[in-house]
């Protein structure tokens, strides 16, 4: 027997029936739709999370990669200071520069064996690959260096290994640490100046005859660039010496001449293999500096640049003395009374130097040149000279040193050159 449906004590009709079912239907497409309604919800915070992540990532990306361009300006800034000479060449293989974001006469103290030095950027806008206080992060330069104490190392093209610590130029370390926000990245650089192959003849080398009178002391032994002031042949020049006395490849004879060296009075002339080689071939001089320095005509004088008047005083840096127009005319008259210098000093004509007067590096002149005083150089000398030159008088000392010739010529007017680049972070 069949049954009537009963809703609520009400007997079910047919209609009631369709309602109920309907009903049900309905309420199951409710939850179907409140359930594809969560779903897409979690879907969609899903795909927000995402988004946020993927946006946090690429800020990240943006921050790390602005960081890293700032380390790299950070780099570019500690060359430029090297190429300008602001950072100290004492080669002392303890000491190291920091550059500071402050200004000038705002730097803060630093230890021993450190320079402090403000940032070249403008005020107010520097950006961040240094401190304001010495932190690990301040941009520094230091000489690359090995062992206990350090001994400085050099890169020499022509050597075997071309790092060394005997010949070439001294390799800096450079580091600098860019940040922006959370982000920091750290590049360590190490540079070098590009090397002159400087072709020497003696310490003392000129195309007329040369005396040497009085108290001079005259060394064509190859000394180190950082032999002290005032050092003296034969006694304590030998501890100065580039290489052992056993093996003087690289030393020359105290004086060269086209015509007759002569000897007068207590001076002293060494050299190796002879002291002095009198009457050489005239065609063996120089034609100019450049023939020295291994450059052509044209691009030495691209290279020294617009000549000078007036004696620069002191004399640190390349100088080009000339008071005409007139290229190797030997026309122009220039007096030193004292005074250090170091560098490059070409002089198309006369050069007296006199009283306390030091220089490392090269002096090439093409008039004349008289030294009176207690004059002291270290590197070399090349006159082409009219007339005999004459080193007499005082205590003159001059002591070949190809390593003072080559680090302080590159050091005023030669290329930075990179030979290692890498991220330490």
């Amino acid at each position: 027997m069949n049954l009537p449906l009963v809703k609520g004590g009400t007997t079910m009709t047919p209609d009631l029936r369709q309602r109920v079912a309907r009903e049900g239907q309905e309420g199951m497409a409710l939850v179907l739709a409140i359930m594809v309604l969560l779903v897409l919800t979690v879907i969609g915070a899903a795909l927000m999370a995402n988004v946020n992540t993927e946006t946090r990532i690429a800020g990240l990306k943006v921050r790390d990669t602005q960081a890293l361009s700032t380390a790299e300006a950070g780099v570019q800034e500690a060359m430029l200071r090297i190429r300008n000479g602001d950072i100290v060449d004492d080669v002392n293989a303890a000491k190291t520069t920091y550059i500071f974001n402050q200004v000038a006469g705002s730097v803060p103290p630093v230890g021993t064996n450190e320079v402090g030095l403000a940032t070249l950027q403008p005020a107010g806008s520097w950006l961040s690959y240094s401190t304001a206080t010495k932190t690990p992060y301040t941009l520094s330069v230091r000489y690359k260096t090995r062992g206990t104490p350090g001994q400085i190392l050099k890169y020499d093209d022509a050597a075997n290994p071309k790092i060394n610590t005997a010949t070439g130029n001294p390799i800096w370390v450079i580091t600098s640490t860019g940040t922006q926000g959370t982000a920091s990245r750290t590049v360590y650089a190490e540079v070098t100046r590009s090397k002159f192959n400087v072709l020497a003849r003696a310490a003392v080398a000129a195309n007329v005859g040369i005396d040497f009178k009085g108290n001079i002391n005259v060394c064509g032994h190859d000394h180190r660039m950082d032999t002290p002031l005032n050092t003296l042949p034969p006694a304590c020049c030998a501890s100065w010496h580039m290489i052992p006395t056993t093996s003087h490849t690289t030393c020359l004879p105290g004086a060269w001449s086209s015509n007759i060296v002569q000897k007068q009075g207590s001076s002293t002339v060494q050299g190796d293999p002879v002291p002095w080689r009198s009457s050489q071939p005239t065609a063996s001089f120089y034609s100019g500096p450049w023939d020295m320095l291994g450059m052509s005509q044209s691009e030495f004088y691209a290279w020294v640049g617009t000549p000078t008047n007036s004696e620069p005083s002191p004399p640190v840096g390349i100088y080009y003395l000339d008071n005409n127009i007139i290229k190797q005319d030997h026309v122009g008259d220039w007096h030193y009374t004292g005074g250090d210098g170091e560098g490059f000093l070409y002089c198309d004509g006369n050069l007296h130097i006199n009283g306390n007067f030091t220089f490392k590096g090269l002096i090439y002149c093409e008039g004349d040149l008289d030294i009176n005083g207690n004059v002291w150089i270290l590197g070399g000398l090349v006159v082409r000279g009219n007339s005999t030159v004459k080193i007499a008088n005082g205590t003159a000392t001059i002591l070949f040193s190809g390593d003072a010739i080559q680090q302080k010529i590159s050091r005023y007017g030669g290329n930075l050159r990179t030979i290692a680049w890498r991220e330490l972070n």
